[in-house]
């Protein structure tokens, strides 16, 4: 009789000459995913079989990866349920995986169904970012930009963490010179937020860090709920330093992204957005420069052609030609001008003369020089009548070509006047 040969205790134990039975891989299968726990799934509905049998099968499938779980769940129970699951629902169920040897299948056992969203910890959520939201949080005008080259950054981030290094390492290939100010905490738990929230304040309260990254390597959605905590999303709104959320995540989205002045994808993402590369920089200052010498040389050179241009004008190429022409005009001005000023001078003289005419004809003088003459008293006042000078008055005698000084004899009488 074959003495039968032990089989090896361990998957890793065995060899060509000594496999498992399909059997025994089956059963240690089961009893491997007997040991796991209960799990909350979140997924697609992508169909929904109900028939007349105790359990109601569901096809649970992943909208981002190609995976898919059949899931099994009594009649009972999901009658049970507060919502009614339909092909296409956005669910998360309580599950528990389990293993069918005879099909060499994997399955899911249901025990509750809820839409996402509409769970405790969801609705909570989702209510804490309507209110925000509501109070202008989120708004673009309260995005700050992020510094072109920070000095120093502020880093938030787990103990010995991958984030921690991706961040770093990424920085420091894009700009050797860049300063961190790290801050290792706890990023979840009980302790996160207030550790968290402890670093933010430091951080924000120096004046020599220019921006603050807040850095996880992603995680579910309970491991993500502390950067939904309203005092932490509150205190990163209300800082004065620039904030870069890189929670590192792609289904979910903490409150803390919606609030941040920038989100960015993973922790390397957050390090290429914050620091400029510098080989990139260094070519774009030389391109610039290059382009700065092009324009340049090619302004000088259009100058020079149209300086050029300008001496082959004829006014350059001959100028005293145009003198010639601008003094010719200037001497015929000249001489319209003489002209003009005779014909002026000529006609005044003879105005002139005609009111010297006019004048000596007018002129007391003129009278004189025909014989009469002017009888003044002592004060010059002229006599009109023989009683203004009485007999022994002095008088004087205006002539054409002097005076006369008399003595009147009084007024004359007719008989005299005719004797004269």
């Amino acid at each position: 009789m074959e003495e039968s040969v032990p089989l090896p205790p361990t998957a890793a134990e065995t060899t060509a000459e000594r496999p498992w039975p399909v059997g025994l891989l089956s059963q240690k299968i089961r009893d491997y995913v007997n040991r796991m726990s209960i799990v909350w799934v979140r997924g697609e509905l992508v169909q929904v079989s109900r028939g007349k049998g105790a359990l109601v099968f569901m096809t649970l499938r992943d909208t981002h990866l190609d995976a898919s779980f059949s899931v099994s769940m009594r009649a009972s129970a999901f009658s049970c349920l507060d919502l009614e699951p339909q092909q296409g629902s956005d669910v998360v169920v309580q599950c528990k995986p389990t293993f069918w040897g005879r099909r060499g299948t994997l399955q899911l056992e249901a025990y509750d169904i809820r839409a996402v969203g509409i769970g405790d910890l969801l609705q909570r959520l989702e209510q804490l970012k309507q209110a925000l939201f509501r109070e202008g949080l989120f708004d673009a005008e309260h995005k700050r930009p992020l510094p072109f080259l920070p000095h120093t950054i502020g880093l938030i981030c787990g103990r010995k963490s991958a984030a921690e290094r991706d961040v770093i390492v990424n920085a420091e290939k894009r700009w050797p010179a860049v300063r961190f100010e790290t801050r290792e905490v706890a990023v979840q738990g009980v302790k996160a937020v207030g550790e968290v929230s402890e670093a933010l304040r430091e951080l924000d309260s120096r004046d020599d860090v220019d921006v603050i990254i807040i850095s996880r390597g992603g995680g579910s959605l309970e491991d993500l709920l502390p950067f939904s905590d309203e005092s932490l999303v509150r205190l990163a709104a209300a800082a004065r330093t620039p904030i870069v959320s890189a929670i590192g995540h792609e289904v979910d989205t903490p409150l803390l992204d919606l609030v941040a002045d920038y989100r960015a994808s993973t922790p390397t993402d957050a390090a290429k957005t914050v620091v400029p590369d510098m080989s990139l920089e260094r070519a774009q200052l030389n391109e610039a420069r290059s382009r700065s010498y092009s324009a340049l040389a090619s302004r000088i050179e259009r100058e020079r052609e149209a300086i050029a241009h300008i001496r082959e004008r004829p006014a350059f190429a001959e100028p005293h030609t145009m003198i010639e022409s601008h003094a010719e005009a200037i001497d015929g001005a000249i001489a319209s001008a003489r002209a003009t000023v005779s014909i002026s001078l000529e006609r005044a003289r003879e105005r002139v003369r005609a009111l010297a005419d006019q004048a000596r004809a007018l002129s007391p003088l003129h009278t004189l020089e025909r014989g009469y003459a002017v009888v003044q008293g002592t004060d010059g006042t002229p006599l009109t009548h023989p009683s203004e000078a009485p007999a022994g008055t002095r008088v004087s005698i205006r002539l054409a070509s002097g005076r006369l000084g008399a003595t009147s004899l009084g007024e004359e009488s007719q008989e005299g006047r005719e004797k004269s």
